[in-house]
């Protein structure tokens, strides 16, 4: 679970295209149709950007400059310093100020939107909820999930096979979708019946098209949807043992707004699930192209925790940091980035500079340089990246303890990957499961 892709979000961009320059200038790129082969593969388009200078830069559709940042040092940096800024409505009147039409997401508010001391305040109230120690409480709940989960993919292998050996699910509608929806559900004590709602409402805020009006659409419906439920809560005088009374108890402290309170429940809701669905997908296929590593893993599946910050490294759920713009002028890498401009950070890209990780492009679950940006970092670091991580440690566990002979339902080639930038995951991953 992250938070990374419920935040600003990003004007529509296309595909970046590396073009000749000065080494001590920005590379500069031209918006165009996001090819399919930067979907399916961003690393070497990623890896000509890091090469070619510090900072690249980017036009949306819209025809928004954007600055990119592809090298390891740097983005780490930019992740801790506040010259960065992440206030979405300042954010807002700056792109208004350049273009029209962008629309960066002001609808919402919550805590991956603001900067202190509004972020101070909004990540306060919830931030005890992601402990240590309240995760480990909650690997009883995920493993039970998981479990049920992979009985109903049992399920699908007595009815459409003559063997139970064997059936074809698609992993990421049957398996790595609902495991960490029906988590945040439990979570927040929703009804785990309305997840493809959920669905619905990310996928439109995460990947909003030009006109932005799924977007704007699903943010009223879930907007509705969450103060319908906070309602009937308080008619009701119903107070479970969830988070969502925890933040119904911060607005009666004055601590949180109805507004705020929707943002953090999207925040949840999306981010809960977004990246741990992306990194189930990429961690399979991963596994999938490199028997080897495969089989090291089997070997011995108490190095799943070792092998998950792999995962992450290798095929980060988050491409794209979310957008950021400059408050002052910032020197990257012998690049001035003037004040007031839009900059994004590549943790993908990051996550695989050969200045830091040795053979950056190999998958090597058993890596001892650490260190990975997938989750960000600063004050905005991911807040649920323990209960991502327990997620995926207990479910690649139980999938590869219970079919360890999986294989890929159809060619590489043909797999679909989700039309975005920002986020690195699979549309569908379709498994001949095996004993």
């Amino acid at each position: 679970m992250t938070t990374a892709t419920a935040a600003t979000a990003a004007p529509r961009t296309n595909g970046p295209r590396p073009e000749k320059h000065r080494p001590d200038k920005p590379e500069t790129t031209e918006p165009r149709q996001n090819p399919p082969t930067f979907l399916s593969d961003p690393y070497p388009t990623l890896a000509r950007m890091r090469q070619s200078a510090p900072v690249s830069v980017l036009h949306s559709d819209g025809g928004l400059r954007l600055w990119i940042i592809p090298r390891y040092d740097d983005v780490r940096a930019a992740l801790f310093d506040p010259r960065f800024a992440q206030d979405v409505r300042r954010a807002q009147a700056l792109a208004d100020s350049r273009v029209e039409g962008v629309n960066l997401g002001t609808e919402i508010t919550h805590m991956l939107s603001s900067d202190p001391p509004d972020h101070t305040r909004l990540r306060r109230v919830v931030q005890a909820a992601f402990s240590r120690k309240r995760v480990e409480a909650m690997r009883p709940m995920v493993e039970r999930i998981t479990l049920e989960l992979l009985d109903g993919l049992d399920a699908a292998a007595t009815r459409h096979t003559t063997r139970t050996t064997t059936a074809t699910v698609d992993l990421v509608r049957d398996f790595a979708f609902p495991l960490p929806i029906l988590v945040v559900c439990e979570l927040l004590g929703f009804p785990p019946e309305d997840r493809d709602l959920y669905r619905k409402w990310s996928t439109a805020i995460v990947t909003q098209e030009g006109d932005h009006t799924a977007f704007q659409q699903a943010v009223q419906e879930m907007g509705s949807y969450v103060l319908a439920i906070a309602d009937r809560r308080i008619r009701r005088n119903d107070r479970p043992a969830d988070l969502l009374t925890e933040l119904l108890e911060a607005r009666e402290r004055g601590e949180l707004t109805d507004d705020e309170i929707v943002g953090m429940v999207a925040l949840l809701l999306i981010g809960g699930h977004e990246t741990t669905v992306n990194l189930l997908g990429t961690s399979c296929l991963a596994l999938l192209r490199d028997p080897g590593q495969a089989a090291w893993l089997r070997a011995d599946l108490t190095r799943m925790p070792r092998a998950v910050e792999e995962f992450l490294r290798y095929d980060s759920p988050i491409c794209m940091a979310t957008t950021r713009f400059t408050t002052e002028p910032v020197d990257v890498g012998g690049v001035e980035i003037p004040q007031d401009e839009f900059v994004l950070l590549s943790l993908g890209a990051a996550n695989r500079d050969p200045a830091r990780f040795q053979d950056p492009d190999r998958l090597i679950l058993d890596r001892r340089d650490a260190g990975h940006l997938a989750f960000g970092g600063g004050i905005h670091r991911c807040l649920g990246a323990l209960l991502g991580k327990l997620e995926t440690e207990i479910a690649l566990t139980a999938l590869l303890t219970r079919f360890p002979g999986t294989t890929l339902a159809c060619q590489e080639r043909d797999l679909r990957w989700r039309n975005t930038m920002m986020l690195r995951g699979l549309e569908a991953l379709p498994l001949t499961l095996r004993r």
